[in-house]
Formats: structure tokens, C-alpha cells, sequence
């Protein structure tokens, strides 16, 4: 006999007529049908709640096990606020492929060594007062919220031991669709947002010291915020290049000098006065660079104005100047409208500590490099008719020389060349009669 027969057999047996019971079945159905509806409905709600956030996190570039992990953590905290106990433990498992979630108590299967029980013996009491005069740590009371006896526990799991977590499967709450999209909206919205920032923060992080292209967003005052793709990155006075105007959406590259954490997202510096700039754009212009066949050694810069810059080659036969100036002067140039017309001197790097000094001076000849090693200093000697050419406009060829070489510089001009003169490279030597 199936249900409704049952149902029907017994309600004959108390003298309830035909219409009755059928009016009774209907009522049944109907009730049946509310209650099936409603879950339905829970399920939609929860299942487009949570495909709304999935999708709004594929836009956002957030990894998949974060938004459950999120979507998880607002719903155990909704579902508790509304039909949980103070001390219990509820976890949600949200099913995306379903829409759906179910909740959990979870409770620590434990026994007297780990908990104490109020309600416990005399002896028991003197144990824990002799366990506390000895020096340990009192034991957490049982709380039957978040704990249970090991014989309960073997009655959900057969195999459950000490220690064990158990997980106790809730019942369906009918309104708890419309509660979760309600109390749980503004929680994984935070959330959501708290993890995209990390997200951007651990991606543009990952890119500190690299040169990022982007479009300058907007200008306050002196700082100009650069807009980046996904985020927003700064330029303060700093680190801008005096008498460069940018303007409202003009592209440029910037250098990622910092990266910070920062409660509105990812607080992101950029630089376009950092040395490090430049050897970032060599690298991106220069494949011998960005493979490593030519190094460079050091970078002296003084923004928009002028950068020297020692190259070496790892390789024989390959010219490191002539690589990072390009065919017909191609790779150098752009590097140089980059940077809005700073003047950029290429040199060779050398071992020895003469003729890297006497290059770092160019374009000025070298008749002559005197080192004091001990105090680091050189004394350079150059033809008179070169002294201006050697020091430079308010010294700045000789100062980015010291800054490139790493040497004290001090620039003397001599009347006379009695001595070889010093050539850029070890390629080319010149002989200098004495002058009478």
C-alpha cells in the first residue's frame, strides 16, 4: 500500500467521508507544493547570488577558491545571526555548481583530559588545583555548543577519536534565501573588494622596479595620478622630470618605484627620475641587454637633463656601445623621446680604473688619470682648450662622472700633453707630441 492509500485507509477508519479525504489530499499537496517552492526559491536566490559574485570576480581577476572561501564565511555569518547559539560554530558549504548551501555545527570531540566540566567530582577539582599549583595551563570548561563526548560522537561517526572535528549537518532554514542575500550582500561585497585589493596589491607588487605603461588620469595640484588598467598609481613632484608638462590622457611609461598595502587599494608610486628607469628602457629597447650578452655596469642620472650610462659586453665581438645605440642611432633615440629629450653619453666599461675615469669624462680627451686608491680620489688632466668640455655646464659632467665611476674627480687643464693620451675605449690610442 504507497502513502496515499495508507493515508486514505486510516482516515476511512475513523468515518471520514470520501470529500473529506479529498479535500485533506488536496491540502496535503498544496502544502507540499509551498514547501517545495520555497526551497526552490532558497535555491535560486542563493544559486544567482552566487553566480552574480562569481561572475563579478572573473571581471575582477580574483581566484576562485577566494570568492567561495568568501561567499562561505558571509553565509556561515548570516545563517548564525539569524538561527545560531552564542559559541557555536556554523560552516557554510557553498556548491556553485548547485547554487546552493548547506550548513554546519561543528564541534571538537573531546573527553575530561581536555576539557573541565563544572558539574565534575570533588577529586576532579582538587586534580586541576594540584595540575595549576604545578604550574600548567588551566583546562578550557566543556561548552556543549562547541564540544562533544566521544560516545555522542561515535554516533554520528563510527570511527570518531579525541581530537576529531565533527561536523553536524543543520536543517534547511525556508527563509534563509532571502535572509543570506539580504544580511550576507553587504559582507561578501567587503570581502570581495578586500580581496581584490589584495589581489592587485600581490600583482603590482610582484612588478616593483619594472617600467609600466599608462595613461595620465588625472592632475591634482602638483601630483599626477597615472592610471595603470587596473589600478592607479601616483607621480609626486619628486619623481617628475623638472619642466616636463604631461598632459590629460597622454600615454607614458613609469617607472614602479613602490608598492604599498593601503585600505582603498594597492598605493603605488612611480617614478620617472629614477636611474633604474633608464636601465629598465635599455632593456626593453636592447635585446643584448635583455639577454644578458651586454651588462650594465652603472647608471648616473640627472633627470631631464643628461644620464651617463658604462656598458660591457660578455661576448667577444660584440660591441656593447654600438648595440645600445642601434642601427643609424634607432635603439638610443627612443629611449631618449621617452624621456623627453634627456641626453644620454654611452661608455664602455673597463677594469681598469685609468681608462673607465678617463671614459666617464667624455666627450673631453684625457691627457692623463693620477688615482690615489686609498682615498678613492682621481686627478684627471685634460687639454686647457677642454677644461670647460671636461667639467661640464655647473660642473654636471664631471659630478655624473664621480656618480658613474664611484670615484672623487678632481679636473685639472694642462698646457702641454706630455703624455699618451687616454682614449675612450682600448680599441684606439693616440700619440701627442709635446708642444714646444
Amino acid at each position: 500500500m504507497d502513502s496515499q492509500g495508507c493515508e486514505s485507509f486510516i482516515l476511512n477508519q475513523y468515518g471520514i467521508n470520501n470529500l473529506a479525504i479529498k479535500q485533506l489530499n488536496n491540502l496535503i499537496h498544496m502544502a507540499r507544493k509551498k514547501v517545495a517552492e520555497e526551497k526552490e526559491e532558497q535555491g535560486t536566490r542563493l544559486g544567482e547570488f552566487g553566480s552574480a559574485i562569481m561572475q563579478i570576480a572573473e571581471e575582477k581577476g580574483i581566484p576562485k577558491a577566494v570568492v567561495i572561501e568568501t561567499i562561505e564565511a558571509a553565509l556561515s555569518a548570516a545563517y548564525k545571526k539569524d538561527y545560531g547559539k552564542r559559541g557555536q560554530r556554523i560552516h557554510a558549504k557553498f556548491s556553485e555548481v548547485a547554487g546552493d548551501a548547506k550548513f554546519f555545527l561543528i564541534k571538537d570531540v573531546v573527553d575530561e583530559t581536555l576539557r573541565e566540566f563544572v558539574e565534575g567530582e570533588e577529586g576532579e577539582d582538587e586534580e586541576i588545583d594540584e595540575e595549576l599549583i604545578e604550574g600548567e595551563e588551566k583546562l578550557p570548561r566543556y561548552n556543549p555548543e562547541r564540544d562533544i563526548l566521544l560516545d555522542e560522537a561515535k554516533k554520528l561517526k563510527k570511527d570518531a577519536k579525541i581530537g576529531d572535528v565533527i561536523e553536524i549537518e543543520l536543517e534547511p532554514q525556508s527563509e534563509y534565501g532571502r535572509v543570506a542575500a539580504q544580511t550576507a550582500k553587504q559582507v561578501i561585497i567587503q570581502r570581495i573588494r578586500e580581496a581584490e585589493r589584495d589581489s592587485m596589491f600581490a600583482e603590482y607588487k610582484g612588478k616593483e622596479g619594472e617600467v609600466v605603461s599608462g595613461a595620465v588620469q588625472r592632475i591634482e595640484g602638483r601630483n599626477v595620478y597615472i592610471d595603470l588598467g587596473k589600478s592607479i598609481g601616483v607621480l609626486f613632484p619628486s619623481e617628475q622630470v623638472q619642466g616636463e608638462n604631461l598632459r590629460m590622457g597622454q600615454r607614458v611609461k613609469v617607472y614602479l618605484y613602490k608598492v604599498e598595502s593601503d585600505p582603498k587599494g594597492p598605493g603605488i608610486t612611480l617614478s620617472r627620475t629614477h636611474p633604474d628607469m633608464v636601465r629598465k628602457l635599455f632593456e626593453l629597447e636592447v635585446p643584448e641587454i635583455f639577454t644578458g650578452t651586454v651588462e650594465i655596469k652603472s647608471i648616473a642620472r640627472e633627470a631631464g637633463s643628461r644620464t651617463k650610462i658604462a656598458v660591457y659586453s660578455n661576448e667577444e665581438g660584440i660591441d656593447p656601445i654600438g648595440s645600445c645605440v642601434g642601427q643609424k642611432g634607432t635603439r638610443v633615440q627612443a629611449i631618449i623621446e621617452e624621456l623627453a629629450g634627456e641626453k644620454i653619453d654611452i661608455i664602455e666599461w673597463n677594469e681598469k680604473s685609468e681608462k673607465y675615469i678617463a671614459a666617464a669624462i667624455s666627450p673631453a680627451k684625457v691627457v692623463s688619470v693620477a688615482l690615489n686608491e686609498d682615498r678613492k680620489e682621481a686627478k684627471v688632466s685634460v687639454p686647457e682648450d677642454q677644461l670647460s668640455l671636461a667639467i661640464g655646464k655647473q660642473g654636471q659632467n664631471v659630478r655624473l662622472a664621480a656618480k658613474l665611476t664611484g670615484w672623487k674627480i678632481d679636473v685639472i687643464g694642462v698646457a702641454t700633453q706630455k703624455n699618451t693620451e687616454i682614449e675612450k675605449n682600448d680599441t684606439e690610442s693616440e700619440e701627442v707630441e709635446a708642444a714646444e
